[in-house]
């Protein structure tokens, strides 16, 4: 059985009317009525709206409705069959785009509880630590009061004088006195007060570690130049999202892309695109990156790209 638009063409040539008489007689565009007469459900509306179509040019032609709407499900049955798959397909993206973004909170929620808990942890360590060093050194102030207390000479006492002998022309050496002990009195002779010798403080060393600078990258991609009078789509998925192109004035062609996988076209004149995820595609013409079709999980239709 030849199909619903060719048989519309040969009634409508047989009867001598053009395709804006039709337009004007059914009150459909000229556009569709032609895109219906070659085939191209793609740039018809929803089914509904098409088969309200195909009666009302069956009508304007004088042929039998119900025969009309028997070829438009023949020609057009296997087009909206994947339609519908692809609105499903749709739906179940949505649900899975929503469920990815319930584990994205879900995984920021707990990285911010672990984060926390880890920041709880080392104040207690720090606050730990500084008090010990506080307890040290108090009880490294606290030491030569101690000391005082026990009964042993203080550090800071002056010493005695020495006593001369009278009349002597002869120069008395002072007697050896014993090596100062670190921490304990020495009582030279001679009637000497006891020094103590102090301890010295221990040096502090601060040690520093280099930073290392990370490797810096960069790859810039550029289109290939297409050839003389020709023009380059190409197309890029992120997200799961079928496409229908038209190229000039030929047959629409499909293609279901999923994320990371590409398509290229070659045209002398114009792409008509039909996208059933806008925001879901990235595309460029002739290497040149074009403006976002739409947003995420919305449906554009019959986009013209042209020079």
């Amino acid at each position: 059985m030849e199909s619903v638009g060719e048989f519309f063409r040969q009634v409508r040539e047989t009867k001598g009317l053009t395709v804006d008489e039709v337009a004007a007689k059914t009150r459909i565009r000229s556009d569709f009525v032609k895109a219906l007469e070659d085939g191209n459900f793609a740039k018809l509306p929803d089914q509904v709206f098409a088969r309200g179509f195909v009666r009302s040019y069956a009508r304007s032609l004088g042929l039998d409705e119900e025969d009309a709407i028997h070829r438009f499900v023949q020609s057009a049955g296997a087009f909206y069959e994947k339609q519908d798959e692809r609105e499903r397909l749709k739906v179940r993206q949505v649900e899975e785009e929503r469920k990815r973004q319930a584990n994205r909170k879900a995984v920021a929620v707990a990285i911010g509880i672990a984060v926390l808990t880890l920041i709880f942890l080392l104040s207690r360590e720090q606050s730990s630590v500084l008090r010990r060093s506080t307890s040290e050194l108090t009880s490294n102030k606290r030491s030569p009061q101690a000391t005082r207390e026990a009964g042993e000479p203080s550090v800071h006492q002056e010493p005695a004088p020495i006593p001369i002998p009278a009349k002597s022309s002869e120069v008395v050496p002072p007697a050896p006195t014993k090596p100062a002990v670190e921490g304990r009195a020495t009582e030279p002779a001679g009637g000497h007060a006891p020094v103590v010798a102090a301890k010295p403080e221990p040096d502090l060393v601060s040690t520093v570690s280099p930073g290392t600078d990370g490797p810096l990258g960069g790859i810039s991609i550029e289109g290939a130049p297409a050839s003389d009078g020709q023009l380059v789509l190409d197309l890029e998925a992120n997200e799961l999202s079928w496409v229908v192109v038209q190229i000039d004035s030929g047959s629409p062609q499909e293609a279901l892309l999923r994320p990371g996988e590409k398509a290229h076209w070659k045209g002398q004149d114009q792409f008509i695109l039909t996208l059933g995820n806008a925001g879901g595609v990235k595309a460029e013409l002739n290497g040149k990156p074009l403006k976002p079709f739409g947003p995420s999980g919305k449906v554009a239709r019959d986009v013209v790209i042209k020079r």
